[in-house]
């Protein structure tokens, strides 16, 4: 069987660790690192011992597969291009910018028959994994992300940098129509939202509230899950989750608590955790999520098989995004339709269409 050929495009901060990684993938050999800056690309290549391209193009009939870790922005176009040539694509999260420019690379993977992956990483996170199953019908999540700025990403805001990994992970484990959003957000460093609170309704009754910030001075990458049966706090840093499962007689409302002796309420205390609130951890801190979101890549490729995180959920992640920062550029501060309203926290004008808020006009404004 020949060596799947794969190139990375773009040598930023996730394209150095996809190439370092894309070295040891089995059955596939990193053919080159794209990148329009010289000493980006000259870095990289040297680090994974491969050969430093300037445009992606240049690789067309050379490469089976791409990785792409390009800007936002360029996703649509580098995309549809590298599908145009019939090369599979794993491409970084958001998908796109828009819901439009996501569609079209669906249309796009569709239309020439390639695999398109999005890199929605945390689905291959261990707690996450490990902790799905128990996870469905889940009737209340919240999520919190938080960061200090990366100074990097900064074509996007805090939503469609952040909040998008969550977004994609509650719809996934809604599996529902969403009903209402509701959000609001603040810019503090540059011209997109850096901080994000965002609140949505399923229509089968779920409701997550989720919480992403960039100027946070503590790191945080966590959520909490409420079904019927159990409750699960997953956390995405560590790789690991706490499952709570109340066990059978607990769960039909056949214990009196009020009714236990002294001695009994005083066991329970001490022992809450493991008879009747039955406490378990999942995962493993030793699981590498971009390395099983790698393999998958080349396993949906050889195999002719959908890939875990397809187009398709990337662009459902980004048409809810749009949403939230839809509610966002809409949020009145003052409770008055005349005051203040948007990110920017800015005097009320005509609302300019999202995600744009930084258009000269709104930035003035702010």
């Amino acid at each position: 069987m020949k060596p799947l050929r794969l190139s990375i495009i773009g040598a930023g901060h996730l394209g150095r660790i996809h190439a370092r990684l894309a070295v040891d993938l089995p059955d596939t050999q990193l053919v080159a690192v794209c990148d329009p800056s010289q000493s980006a690309r000259h870095q990289v290549a040297t680090d994974t011992r491969t050969r430093p391209v300037a445009d992606y193009r240049q690789l067309f009939g050379q490469i089976d597969a791409a990785i792409v870790a390009a800007p936002t922005s360029e996703h649509h176009a580098i995309g549809v291009e590298l599908a145009q040539q019939g090369i599979h694509l794993l491409i970084e999260k958001p998908l796109a910018p828009t819901l439009d420019a996501a569609e079209a690379l669906v249309a796009a993977a569709d239309h020439h028959h390639v695999v398109l992956q999005v890199g929605h990483v945390e689905r291959f996170n261990a707690a996450f994994q490990s902790a799905a199953g128990y996870l469905a019908d889940p009737k209340y999540i919240e999520a919190s992300r938080l960061s200090s700025y990366p100074f990097r990403s900064t074509d996007t805001g805090v939503v469609m940098d952040l909040m998008i990994h969550d977004l994609d992970i509650v719809l996934t484990l809604a599996d529902a129509d969403v009903r209402t959003v509701e959000a609001f957000g603040l810019t503090v460093l540059g011209g997109h939202e850096d901080v994000a609170q965002a609140r949505i309704t399923f229509e089968n009754g779920c409701v997550a509230n989720l919480t992403a910030s960039r100027v946070s001075y503590e790191s945080c990458r966590k959520m909490n899950v409420w079904t019927r049966s159990v409750f699960a706090s997953l956390d995405f840093a560590s790789g690991i989750a706490t499952l709570v499962k109340p066990r059978y007689d607990v769960l039909n409302r056949q214990i009196d608590v009020d009714s236990l002796t002294p001695d009994q309420q005083s066991h329970l205390k001490e022992h809450l955790f493991e008879e009747l609130l039955v406490k378990r951890t999942l995962g493993s801190v030793s699981v590498n999520a971009i390395v099983e979101e790698q393999r998958d890549f080349v396993t949906s490729i050889r195999n002719h098989q959908t890939p875990r995180v397809p187009g398709a959920a990337g662009r459902d992640a980004v048409a809810l995004a749009e949403r939230v920062l839809t509610a966002i550029d809409q949020h009145t501060w003052d409770g008055d339709a005349h005051g203040r309203v948007g990110p920017l926290a800015a005097p009320s004008t005509p609302i300019l269409k999202s995600p744009h808020w930084n258009e000269p006009a709104r930035r003035e404004a702010g």
